[in-house]
């Protein structure tokens, strides 16, 4: 599989076919048994542990429950000084979350932590974005502003994968889609309308 800039690929399969471990398998958290990962010139596991210009999103968001949302974000661009307060802020409003909401996270909605967890993978400006069913738990406003911002990415020129399990969302984002199925991986192409997988 060949991935490049500018573009955004979607997997698809049924739960536990393997799209989740692949996406960790990429992002350096698991080590693969066979096969290689490379980046540009780069083998993962030999070059580099990580990518280090990648913004993720896997599986549950986790966040300090007893911080707001901007809190926990700040707190997370402390690590890399790379977002500032302008940058974090910004991010909160592309997702449709209020940067001056003082509420703690244990307050928030599956939805909004979902938000929270794409601000958190985009605010440091990465050139490639992993996103595990960004879609989750966000209801329809939150799924078109969604399906915005990643287009509006893809045209800045980021690589972005994103995996779901509704094909209205992989067939409106994606320019090439991938099934797992059965321990194998194989192109995927649309012949009819999208419909839940």
């Amino acid at each position: 599989m060949r991935f490049e800039s500018g573009r955004i690929y979607g997997l698809i399969g049924r739960n536990g076919s393997g799209k989740t471990v692949f996406l960790k398998c990429i992002c350096g958290f698991i080590h693969a048994d066979t096969g290689e990962i490379w980046l540009d010139d780069r083998k993962l596991g030999e070059n580099m542990e990580y990518l280090d210009d990648c913004g993720f999103l896997i599986e549950r968001p986790g966040f300090m429950e007893d911080l707001s949302g901007r809190e926990n974000l700040k707190y997370i661009a402390s690590i890399r000084k790379i977002a500032g307060a302008d940058r974090i802020m910004e991010c909160m409003e592309q997702v449709g979350l209020d940067p001056g909401d003082k509420k703690h996270v244990s307050k928030y909605s599956m939805g909004m932590k979902q938000r929270l967890g794409v601000a958190q993978a985009i605010m440091e400006n990465p050139s490639i974005l992993i996103l595990d069913e960004p879609m989750n738990g966000l209801d329809d406003n939150g799924v078109v502003l969604m399906r915005k911002l990643l287009l509006g990415l893809r045209n800045q020129g980021k690589l972005i994968l994103i995996s779901s399990h509704y094909m209205e969302d992989i067939q409106l984002l994606c320019d090439k889609v991938y099934r797992f199925r059965n321990g194998c991986v194989e192109p995927f192409v649309f012949v009819d309308s999208p419909r839940h997988c």
